[in-house]
């Protein structure tokens, strides 16, 4: 199995799109606020790329509930909720289908939806993720890093790219060294900072919770739309390192 980053921020537009299994990453906070939203009982994640196409999808679907936000992470005005694991974490999800968009983690979702194999990536779902995609056994596997601005190294997303390139190496490494790559990479530090209301250092440490759920996340089409859904392997199939 191959391995391959490529940086969403740096893409030619007219680059050869990889065609095997695609891991999309975003740490903070994109595909961590759906993880949590799922495990909170969200039926679907329908990744939508603007805002309006998110508010024209919930009038199809008149029970979804829309998360997201723009920018440096501020909310988006009529949404039910921003980008933000802690809010997810807590709410009454049951069998509601979710709307999210932001900037960085959707869009690079939209960008590859093409290919043999598609999965939203974070940290909290780093060892699942590797679990499936040993099960898949792609010929290559392609992690896209969404978090590098300007501004931001994206380091977070690379930590986690790293963790999930070990894992599929049959490696077993420690966690916590790239849990604290989240936390000090320049958008993490803007967590702990405390001078945002809308970056609170309670969704840092959600986002840094290494393999704390059990499924990936893997995108499909259906009807034209992007959803996310839970994957996850047979426990008694081999998986990499710790059980």
């Amino acid at each position: 199995m191959h391995t391959r980053r490529l940086f969403l921020n740096r893409l030619d537009p007219g680059q050869h799109e990889p065609e095997d299994a695609v891991v999309v990453i975003d740490v903070l906070r994109s595909f961590s606020t759906a993880a949590y939203a799922l495990a909170a009982g969200a039926s679907t994640i329908y990744p939508v790329e603007t805002i309006s196409a998110a508010f024209q999808l919930q009038r199809a679907l008149p029970d979804a509930l829309t998360t997201g936000a723009v920018g440096g992470g501020d909310p988006i005005p009529g949404f039910d909720f921003g980008n933000s694991p802690s809010a997810l974490q807590g709410a009454k999800l049951a069998g509601r289908p979710l709307i999210q968009t932001t900037a960085a983690g959707v869009r690079g979702l939209l960008r590859f939806s093409s290919c043999r194999a598609l999965f939203a990536g974070s940290l909290v779902l780093g060892r699942a993720t590797a679990q499936v995609l040993l099960a898949l056994q792609p010929a290559e596997v392609c992690f896209v890093i969404t978090g590098e601005w300007v501004d931001r190294d994206g380091d977070e997303d690379i930590a986690c790219a790293d963790y999930m390139e070990a894992l599929l190496r049959g490696e077993d490494p420690d966690p916590e060294v790239y849990a604290a790559r989240v936390r000090n990479s320049d958008f993490g530090r803007r967590f702990q900072a405390d001078s945002n209301a809308n970056l609170p250092a309670s969704d840092l440490s959600l986002c840094a919770h290494a393999d704390r759920f059990d499924f990936a996340l893997r995108a499909t089409r259906s009807d034209g739309q992007l959803q996310l859904h839970r994957a996850q392997v047979n426990a008694d199939r081999s998986h990499p390192g710790r059980s």
